[in-house]
């Protein structure tokens, strides 16, 4: 019984290491086919007497509950959204590509939960319990617009009834509390209009903190870079056999690129003409960014006259302008940008590195020129809301002065019976605000999927069916089929974001519409990719650039909060539109919140909210940091230095092994500083085959490290793994082997005269 008892140990012990077997795989299923077979026969059989059942009981416990976890980790990675889509495309496309739809799936879980705070928190209360649709002015279409509130034309344009319906900011009422349940609405808008960017910022620092535990490769760039390629260059995920031919000559190349790098470093240029060049480009490419910006703005101004204008005499180019230049400039500048790059004559890793801070320079001035110029525009209709509600206002004085007159009563005055279609109103600019946005996401949408149709699918289309009837070879040649361009999309992505998180304050049913968008752009672009691209020539790993990712989406996201945070703070709401009408600003809302605590309470946000306090508080988190971050620098450099030491520790290691000079820099300068110029002098020569006089110690002139003369001063030990050659160094040619010995004689002295017991004298003298 206990030898059955080990043997069954044994085999669940090859099991569980079966897989660091270096056997081939057809050996290791039948080997683990063999051990499961055995385990599962006579594990069962190893209990005793009454226990015999328990433990068969037990046993078969255990199986059941790893085979429950087992089933149930597969369940979990079943239930990730477009798990089996993604590992397909990264079969086929390596895992590059597939590290931007997996950001893409992850973008879609951020706006996923974000929507669900807008949805839960302010569009479902408003919906449930708020005044319904036509009960007041703001949440009724005018009487002049009825006619054609719903025509495409209009609703194309997000007017008519999607303009005043729960997608925008001005729907909802300015009602301190609603509903039975007496829900703070406009204190909600506020603090999930701000709770969304801090929850965004605190899930991007996290998954950019652990993309930084998991991230390294063991060894710094610089160590070992033929070895690191050799080893650890192969994507294993790749699938396609095209993709692995690419990976074998992208590694081959690879390792090209690098033997060139290592003889650029020692190459001379004309350094002068390269500086030129490399300023010219920097012009250039300022120039298109200048030209861009002052693009913009020009047609945002112009589309502020077609405003003015009946909408009926504009064309759609005049009514559509503004998101049509932009979308333009973004499919435009970025080849352009390319095109001039070629004159810097970078690496191109230093040249992907301009390319993308050159989008990312083009995307951001074009935003913040786009919102400088809605400011203008905002500023234009807060004087015509001013206009608009002294009017109001005179009109409002006159109807109770004339009240008073016709019915001689000074009190309980009630209100102009006036229908809520019929009240003049003002332009509402957070409304107009969100339109942009919403208008801005929606053409970004059009112009990527006609891209995916027309550049990608009708592009492969015209290469896989004339490619039998052209000139030239379509496929090998120009147009060939198209890659798919990894960080134009990602740009793309990242930048469409952050006009979600401006844009959502002010149209909360704009982060409904992303998701749409997040969820059509999956299988829009995995079909695309699998039916109209062609892997990368030059498949790389995707190992440390999401983190590169991470870090444009939090400048993004911290770029996004600045305007946000200016309306909120600066710019007054409108007086009858969205949830924080008649008060002089925005945060009003949280100091009557506060008002309305009971006093512990609004004595303890008094004091939290006091200027010297905050100061303080900042000034502490500053000096956290700071001290935080000269710690952390004091932690790298101490770990330089360990690894500096570590690496000279196993220089000298191996130089002991091979006895060979010391390797050791400060060794080198020592030996520079010494008269002879050597601590460590090299062994001495063999002598011939003369043998040492027996009175001299065979310690002097066998140990390595010591001087002819014997005052060499000795540092290293004499450590030798190998063993010392016998032989001397060969001085001629091998001649003619000489006869062997008989058949049945050894290879000892042959016998002859004087040799053998009792035959003969002694051997002669030599």
């Amino acid at each position: 019984m206990a030898r059955l008892k080990e043997e069954v140990e044994e085999k669940k012990k090859l099991i569980a290491t079966l897989r660091n077997k270096p056997w081939r795989m057809k050996r290791r299923l039948q080997n683990l086919k063999e051990a499961q077979g055995f385990v599962e026969k006579f594990e069962g059989a190893l209990g005793k007497g009454k226990g015999r059942k328990l433990y068969a009981f037990k046993v078969m416990m255990a199986k059941k509950l790893i085979k429950f976890n087992r089933d149930f980790e597969n369940f979990k990675t079943a239930c990730i959204p477009w798990e089996r889509k993604i590992k397909e495309v990264e079969s086929h496309f390596g895992s590059s590509v597939a590290s931007y739809f997996i950001f893409l799936r992850w973008m879609y879980g951020l706006n996923l939960v974000l929507f669900g705070f807008m949805f839960g928190l302010v569009i479902i209360p408003e919906v449930l319990m708020g005044l319904p649709q036509g009960s007041i002015p703001r949440k009724t279409v005018p009487r002049d617009e009825q006619d054609t509130a719903m025509d495409f034309s209009v609703l194309s344009e997000f007017g008519g009834y999607f303009r005043y319906s729960v997608i925008f900011y001005g729907y909802y009422n300015n009602q301190n509390t609603i509903g039975f349940l007496k829900f703070r609405l406009p204190l909600s808008y506020f603090l999930v209009g701000i709770g969304i960017f801090g929850y965004s910022l605190m899930v991007v620092i996290r998954t950019m903190a652990r993309n930084a535990n998991e991230g390294g490769d063991g060894a710094d760039e610089s160590e070992f870079t033929f070895c690191w390629k050799l080893f650890t260059s192969w994507d294993y995920l790749i699938g396609n056999p095209e993709t692995a031919d690419n990976k074998y000559a992208s590694i081959t190349t690879s390792f090209k690129e690098s033997i060139v790098d290592e003889q650029e470093n020692q190459k001379d240029e004309n350094i002068h003409l390269r500086r030129f060049l490399r300023v010219l480009a920097n012009v250039l490419i300022t120039c298109s960014l200048g030209g861009s910006g002052y693009l913009i703005y020009f047609v945002v101004k112009r589309s502020q006259d077609y405003a003015k204008m009946d909408s009926s005499q504009l064309s759609w180019y005049q009514k559509n302008e503004v998101e049509f230049v932009m979308s333009l400039l973004g499919l435009v500048c970025p080849p352009l940008f390319e095109t001039i790059a070629e004159l810097e004559d970078y690496h191109p890793r230093i040249a992907l590195k301009w390319q993308l801070a050159r989008i990312f320079a083009l995307f951001l001035g074009n935003l913040y020129t786009f919102l400088f110029a809605l400011i203008d525009d905002v500023n234009e209709k807060l004087e015509k809301e001013k206009v608009i509600k002294n009017e109001t206002i005179w009109a409002l004085n006159q109807y109770y002065a004339n009240y008073t007159l016709y019915h001689n009563v000074t009190q309980n005055i009630p209100l102009p019976e006036i229908a809520p279609a019929d009240v003049i109103r003002g332009p509402c600019w957070e409304t107009e605000v969100g339109i942009e946005f919403v208008k801005l996401t929606v053409s970004d949408i059009e112009v990527t999927y006609l891209t995916i149709l027309i550049g990608d699918f009708m592009r492969a289309l015209i290469v896989r069916f004339l490619n039998y009837c052209w000139c030239w070879d379509l496929e090998a040649g120009f147009p060939s089929y198209g890659e798919f361009d990894i960080s134009g999309n990602v740009l793309g992505l990242i930048f469409n974001q952050g006009m979600i998180w401006m844009g959502t304050f002010y149209a909360p049913g704009l982060m409904g519409i992303n998701i749409l968008r997040l969820v059509s752009s999956m299988y829009l672009q995995c079909w695309a990719v699998m039916s109209s691209n062609v892997p990368h020539e030059r498949v790389f790993k995707a190992s440390r650039s999401n983190n590169f990712y991470m870090g444009i989406l939090l400048l993004v996201l911290f770029l996004s909060l600045m305007p946000v945070v200016y309306t909120m703070m600066t710019m007054s709401p409108s007086f009858d539109c969205g949830p924080f009408s008649g008060r002089e600003k925005m945060y009003d809302v949280v100091i009557e919140t506060i008002q309305n605590l009971p006093p512990f309470m609004a004595n303890i946000f008094t004091y939290a909210s006091n200027p010297g306090l905050i100061i303080s508080i900042v000034l502490l988190m500053v000096l956290a940091i700071y001290y935080l971050n000269t710690v952390s620098k004091a932690y790298q450099k101490a770990n330089m230095d360990l690894k500096r030491k570590i690496q000279m520790q196993r220089d000298e290691e191996k130089n002991r092994r091979n006895n060979k000079d010391s390797t050791n820099q400060v060794m080198k300068d020592l030996e520079d500083l010494m008269p002879n110029k050597s601590l460590i002098p090299p062994p001495a020569a063999e002598e011939p085959a003369n043998p040492a006089p027996p009175s001299k110690s065979p310690k002097v002139t066998g140990k390595a490290g010591t001087a002819a003369t014997g005052r060499g001063v000795n540092l290293q030990r004499d450590v030798s793994l190998a063993a010392a050659n016998p032989r001397g160094p060969v001085t001629r040619p091998p001649g003619p082997r000489g006869p062997g010995p008989l058949p049945g004689v050894g290879r000892g002295h042959p016998p002859g005269p004087g040799r053998g017991r009792g035959r003969g004298g002694p051997p002669p003298l030599r």
